[in-house]
């Protein structure tokens, strides 16, 4: 089957149907907020909000577009002027893929939080997702994943990783 991206099936989505996801480590300052906001207020919505449909729960779950989104909940100008509707392009794939697809995306235009990131390696990791998984999808390198790791301390994070020997314990009978 030949590959269609998703963006060339745009569906209008109403606002109280779609829900931010729980891991996205981007953080957007007040003053790009600002700019956002006159933006969309000039422009429109240019781009769509890319979810994945979580059928169960019958709602779109943010995977890129959080402050988009967050701009039609904020503002009622906005609101009102898109009728209460945002623009979907929906992706099917699983929860660590989507998570590689955040962070994709917000790599591609600006700023991390480090601490969230540190907690998107050891949810990956906790999923099953190696090292070389995640420098793949992600684009980090090694030393990046090895330096996010240390931040969250968690020891079961480190339990492939081959250390050296810096000593020998001393024999006590000598």
């Amino acid at each position: 089957m030949e590959f269609k991206s998703p963006a060339y099936n745009v569906i209008a989505v109403p606002v109280e149907k779609i829900k931010a996801n729980t891991y996205n480590p981007n953080a957007v300052a007040p003053p790009e907020m600002k700019l956002l906001y006159e933006s969309i207020k000039e422009d429109g919505y240019t781009m769509p909000i890319v979810c994945y449909y979580a059928k169960v729960e019958d709602l779109y779950v943010i995977v890129d577009g959080f402050h988009r989104y967050r701009i039609i909940k904020e503002h009622q100008d906005i609101y009102e002027r898109e009728k209460g509707m945002l623009p979907v392009s929906v992706i099917e794939k699983p929860l660590d893929q989507r998570m590689a697809s955040t962070i994709r995306h917000n790599r591609a235009r600006g700023n991390h939080d480090v601490d969230l990131m540190s907690n998107i390696v050891k949810e990956l990791h906790e999923l099953g997702r190696s090292d070389e998984w995640i420098s793949k999808h992600l684009g980090m390198d090694k030393d990046e994943i090895l330096r996010l790791k240390q931040i969250t301390g968690l020891a079961a994070l480190f339990k492939d990783v081959k250390f050296g020997k810096a000593w020998v314990p001393a024999d006590e009978d000598t």
